[in-house]
């Protein structure tokens, strides 16, 4: 009897050890893993390869990182993700593929992560996520079929993702006495005046070549302006009066623009600010910490920071990259562990230090954040108008992007009508969404 007593008192002493062991270290079992994840060659996964030694450290997961120029990333990407057993447990994804991956169920719905209380950090604290980046990134299946709504799920975490602000030059600005651009009248405004006052100097350096990069530059103004691509119910609104002002934004901002404007790209607009060929830049705030670079800029300690300016609504761009789970990847579990911590609020403040983009609002507020980077105030306070829906993210979006990217360009360089320019685009949208079976409902 005494021995019985005491085996039990010993088995649930062990059991008490065990869950205890179990509770302490949720990691345990996936120890000795080995994940191989495909990350771009880009400054945020820079900065998070160089966190990768401490999740080794803390959790025994090993991580091998594929690490590919973006647009091969992709190209690789469509092939691993076709197969029966592909090779990464864990990739980023560019935002533009969202929509590709999810309509062909090659991601999987973290819903059955999340809900399993083995893997999911009670601590992770969702809520405290970008709101614009999770919708834009993380979410399908909902509202338009890419936005939450009460049949949206999550595919993916936001790491890496990117909002649009204003950068602009303080001492040129104070030297004239132009205001910092609030307002899209004052964009416009100090755009050509500053050709005016700083004779070889553009007003605002912009992405405008042809395809892709032209049609970025006009949506960047046209959801602010009051625009969108689309109606709720998929009819081409493009060449409405907005979509027109969005139009006349960007030629006049490229008509004022530096040499060279007319075939920038982002590199290219954002070299032409760095060395003092422009007085302002409005893009992708991963390009802002080269501007405090030394080594990649002349003009460092003389830029200022602003929101992008309001028109109608205060809409600044959503993009960037994402990190899911392959629907054929072999180490799903560990491969959630390791998303889990990286988006974590020690994990993004982490990957932030090192100069990556922030994830969560709680990263924007840290001191030391704030401390080594000025502008990260400001990049907090534009996420909170971050516009999910600034373009739409739907399976045949790159055919239609690149038609507004190609005639945006001819409206740029050759002077064609801007409402006859958006009235082809329009008719050219409405065949490829017919084509696609956006009408069969109607």
């Amino acid at each position: 009897m005494f021995k019985g007593l005491k085996t039990t008192a010993v088995g649930l002493t062990t059991a008490a050890i065990m869950a205890g062991a179990a509770y302490a270290n949720p990691y345990e079992e996936y120890a000795g893993t080995t994940l191989i994840v495909n990350f771009p060659a880009h400054p945020h996964y820079n900065a998070a390869m160089k966190v990768l030694p401490e999740f080794t450290k803390e959790t025994g997961i090993e991580v091998e990182v594929d690490q590919l120029p973006y647009l091969k990333m992709r190209e690789r990407q469509t092939l691993e993700l076709a197969q029966d057993e592909g090779e990464y447990d864990l990739i980023s994804y560019v935002v533009f593929s969202k929509a590709d991956y999810v309509f062909a169920d090659q991601l999987e719905n973290l819903a059955k992560y999340f809900m399993n209380p083995k893997l999911a950090d009670p601590n992770y604290d969702a809520g405290d996520l970008i709101d614009g980046y999770v919708e834009n990134i993380g979410v399908a299946g909902g509202f338009k079929g890419y936005l939450p709504g009460p049949t949206g799920s999550l595919f993916g975490i936001p790491f890496g993702s990117e909002t649009s602000v204003l950068a602009y030059r303080k001492d040129i600005f104070e030297k004239h006495g132009i205001p910092t651009p609030e307002t899209y009248d004052q964009l416009l405004d100090a755009a050509c005046k500053i050709p005016e006052v700083e004779p070889g100097m553009g007003g605002m350096a912009s992405r405008a070549a042809s395809g892709h990069q032209a049609s970025h530059a006009f949506l960047l103004h046209l959801a602010p302006l009051g625009g969108r691509v689309f109606d709720d119910a998929w009819n081409p609104i493009i060449n409405n009066a907005a979509g027109v002002e969005a139009a006349n934004a960007l030629k006049t901002i490229v008509d004022c623009g530096p040499e060279g404007a007319m075939s920038f790209g982002p590199s290219e607009a954002a070299n032409a600010f760095a060395t003092g060929q422009a007085a302002m830049f409005m893009d992708s705030i991963a390009f802002m910490p080269g501007f405090e670079d030394p080594e990649r800029s002349q003009v460092v300690g003389k830029v200022g920071y602003a929101m992008h300016p309001e028109g109608v609504r205060r809409g600044s761009q959503t993009g960037g990259f994402g990190i899911g789970i392959p629907k054929n990847a072999e180490n799903k579990e560990a491969a959630f562990l390791l998303m889990q911590w990286l988006t974590s609020k020690k994990g993004d403040l982490m990957v932030a230090m090192e100069g990556g983009n922030p994830s969560r609002f709680s990263t924007y507020q840290d001191a030391g954040l704030n401390e080594k980077y000025p502008f990260a105030a400001t990049f907090g306070e534009a996420l909170k108008f971050a516009d999910p829906d600034w373009r739409p993210i739907i399976p045949v979006w790159g055919k239609i992007n690149a038609d507004i990217g190609t005639t945006m360009s001819k409206v740029l360089t050759e002077d064609l009508d801007i409402q006859e320019a958006l009235d082809g685009v329009a008719e050219r949208t409405r065949a490829v969404m017919d084509d696609a079976g956006y009408y069969t409902w109607q």
